[in-house]
């Protein structure tokens, strides 16, 4: 089941320069910064109360984020929910007629599992599921 929002993704061209922006905006720095490799991402989470904002940079001019800027310019990119049970959740989707980009959950950032659902099938929203990884 889906429990809340965990982060809002942000699509943007140049890291270090989104995060002086943001900084600026929330008043507070960013907590993380990592890359993820097999996405072709950098990463950077500021934290809002109980939700947080991902900046997300792309590291290969082949990435998902790399064509989603050259399409529609920096912006938001996706909301990403948490659930508690990734792959029960991914099953109820699928019965339930949503698409999934992924046929199993992989490893995301901030230490996370996570899923993508097809924006065709979510009145164009890219929907992400979040898990956090047991340790």
């Amino acid at each position: 089941m889906i429990k809340k929002i965990e982060h809002i993704g942000i699509a943007v061209k140049n890291i270090e320069e989104s995060n002086a922006l943001f900084t600026r905006l929330f008043g507070k720095a960013q907590y993380k910064v990592e890359s993820v490799e097999s996405e072709g991402v950098k990463t950077s989470f500021f934290m809002l109360g109980e939700t947080k904002v991902e900046l997300l940079e792309a590291s290969t001019e082949t990435s998902a984020i790399a064509r989603f800027i050259e399409k529609k310019g920096e912006g938001i990119h996706h909301i990403a929910y948490e659930v508690d049970n990734i792959e029960e959740e991914m099953k109820r989707l699928k019965n339930e007629g949503f698409e999934l980009l992924n046929t199993q959950a992989k490893d995301g950032a901030d230490n996370k599992r996570i899923c993508f659902l097809h924006p065709k099938s979510t009145n164009g929203v890219l929907v992400e599921l979040c898990q956090e990884k047991t340790k």
